[in-house]
């Protein structure tokens, strides 16, 4: 078989639709971008809580997510979640129950529920494109807390050290919630990453403290502010 024979042709025509189709999909980011910094630049200082869909209300860590929140609100912060089920869920609705912002960042799935209940409806935004929701998730948030999730979770972990770890936003709080989850993580990162492989640097490793005490972790997050740092947008 020749080589031309294996590659798939596309008509001259077919293939400027496709061009043009990709060209008018920046004006759709625009907007979205246009929209999320509109709301967002409103709303004040607030802490991004991430976790997964999947956790349910009788779980120990959605019960951990209501009160963290409501935790957070008592100290003057707003919530941001990515507005789904779950911890999500859970995050939503105790900083609402505490009577603080509730932000949700949706994103258009196949096959996953809507929003959940608990956001402010003049904080809720939809997303189709998960940079962009990212950016959101990170510019407006002034600390960064990790309750147990999957790939999604994880994705927004490492992304949020990356960016930290190679000044690319200021230095901010990441928590880590779930020492039972999280502890054989981290000692990977370190046994193999760090000692074996020397990816990382060890400070790298003081980025995501761990722990299971939620005021512990928002008295960590208030005292970086009343100490180090004011609190504004993140780049």
């Amino acid at each position: 078989m020749k080589r031309e024979d294996m590659v798939p042709i596309v008509k001259t025509k077919e293939w400027a639709t496709i061009k043009g189709e990709s060209s008018w999909r920046i004006f759709r980011i625009m907007s979205e971008f246009v929209e999320g910094f509109d709301t967002m630049n409103k709303i004040g200082p607030c802490v991004s809580v991430y976790g997964s869909a999947r956790t349910k209300p009788d779980h120990k860590y959605y019960k951990m997510g209501v009160e963290l929140a409501k935790l957070l609100v008592e100290k003057g912060y707003g919530v941001i979640t990515g507005g789904g089920p779950g911890i999500m869920e859970a995050a939503n609705k105790g900083a609402q129950a505490a009577g603080g912002k509730s932000v949700g960042l949706n994103i258009d799935l196949p096959h996953e529920q809507s929003h959940n209940p608990y956001i402010d409806q003049d904080k809720l935004l939809n997303h189709r494109y998960f940079f962009v929701r990212k950016v959101m998730f990170v510019k407006y948030g002034q600390a960064f807390v990790f309750l147990p999730g999957g790939f999604g979770t994880l994705d927004e972990l490492f992304e949020c050290l990356t960016l930290i770890q190679t000044k690319k936003i200021e230095r901010v709080p990441i928590v880590l919630i779930g020492s039972e989850f999280w502890n054989g993580m981290k000692e990977w990162l370190k046994q193999v990453v760090l000692d074996s492989e020397s990816n990382i640097n060890p400070a790298d490793l003081d980025l995501m403290p761990i722990t299971d005490d939620l005021q512990k972790t928002v008295d960590y997050i208030d005292a970086y502010y009343n100490k180090d740092a004011r609190l504004q947008p993140n780049f």
